[in-house]
């Protein structure tokens, strides 16, 4: 927990980008999965079925 102060106190806006930064990734990681899972299919993937947890998103 020092280091996370120390690192707060010296750098006041690294750990705010940083965290920012993260959460971007997972936001954008898990909207373009929704958007690729609710696009067409690549060759070879056309009968498969959709992952329960991927909401079906109507045109």
């Amino acid at each position: 927990m020092f280091l996370l102060e120390t690192i707060v106190e010296s750098e006041p806006y690294a750990f705010s980008l940083v965290t920012v930064g993260i959460v971007g990734f997972i936001a954008a990681t898990t909207i373009g999965s929704i958007a690729w899972y609710n696009s067409k299919r690549p060759a070879g993937w056309e009968g498969k079925q959709r992952p329960d947890i991927v909401p079906k998103v109507e045109k």
